[in-house]
């Protein structure tokens, strides 16, 4: 009877000692940034005011957050500039470990990766010349022969202009940032952004005006913080402390008082 005793007792305690172990371990991309006190963070870096790229580093909203994040689980982060065309490429590459700076979020992502909780409600418009503004008083407007649309390659607002600006003539650069300053000077008539941008850009250059603000030409939708879908335990990581600043209320505040920050919807 005591033999009995003793093997459930050394069982019971074997037992003990293996689930404390599979609880000390968490998944491999977790472990992993936790270890290094490194997070990989990947942006295109070229969408105001989300995230931006100059020589003074990376800056906008988004940068803001995810290094509030980063400090929230005791980590720092390392940027990894990609591009449009290849943001989710790179990422399933393992290039980084969350990509930020103004991504939407949308069943076509959402089928191959995580994303955090949907912040900054917006809706296609517009960015056109002010002296022109009045050429554009509805979509159908937009979709003409003799109107110049210059798009960036890689995102939803591409899809976009591919989709319904057939008859419009379509050209491609490659630098997102650039494209307000071209429109400005006459060498394209139509950007098709979000809310966010086309605001930002329209009060920096009074030559610029946001059409379509206050009836966007889609429904509206959010951005994202788009994550790898291979380890659990980082994605509920990466969740909890998105909520822990979302209740603070420093995902409205951001921690550079100069940036342009968003309410998160």
């Amino acid at each position: 009877m005591m033999t009995r005793k003793v093997l459930f007792l050394a069982a019971a305690a074997v037992a003990a000692s293996l689930s404390l172990t599979e609880f000390a371990h968490a998944g491999p991309r977790l472990d992993k940034i936790m270890e290094s006190k490194v997070i990989r963070v990947g942006t295109p870096g070229d969408y105001r005011p989300f995230a931006i790229k100059s020589d003074a580093g990376f800056a906008g909203h988004d940068i803001d957050v995810i290094e509030l994040m980063a400090k929230e689980m005791g980590v720092k982060v390392e940027y990894v500039q990609t591009s449009w065309p290849n943001l989710m490429k790179d990422l399933q590459a393992d290039k980084f470990d969350v990509a930020v700076g103004g991504i939407t979020r949308n069943i076509g992502r959402i089928r191959y990766v995580e994303m955090l909780p949907g912040y900054a409600p917006f809706g296609k418009v517009a960015l056109v010349r002010a002296a022109d503004k009045a050429k554009y008083m509805s979509p159908e407007d937009l979709n003409k022969p003799g109107v110049r649309v210059i798009k960036n390659p890689g995102g939803t607002n591409e899809a976009y202009v591919l989709d319904k600006l057939k008859s419009a003539q379509v050209s491609t650069h490659d630098k997102n940032a650039e494209i307000p300053g071209l429109i400005a000077e006459g060498k394209g008539d139509v950007m098709i952004t979000e809310t966010y941008e086309a605001l930002h850009y329209s009060k920096a250059d009074p030559r610029l005006y946001a059409a379509y603000i206050d009836m966007p030409l889609t429904p509206k939708n959010k951005l994202g913080f788009m994550m790898p879908a291979d380890d659990a335990d980082y994605s509920r990581v990466m969740a909890f402390t998105w909520d822990v600043l979302d209740t603070r209320g420093q995902l409205k505040q951001g921690n550079r008082p100069t940036n342009t920050i968003l309410a998160p919807g």
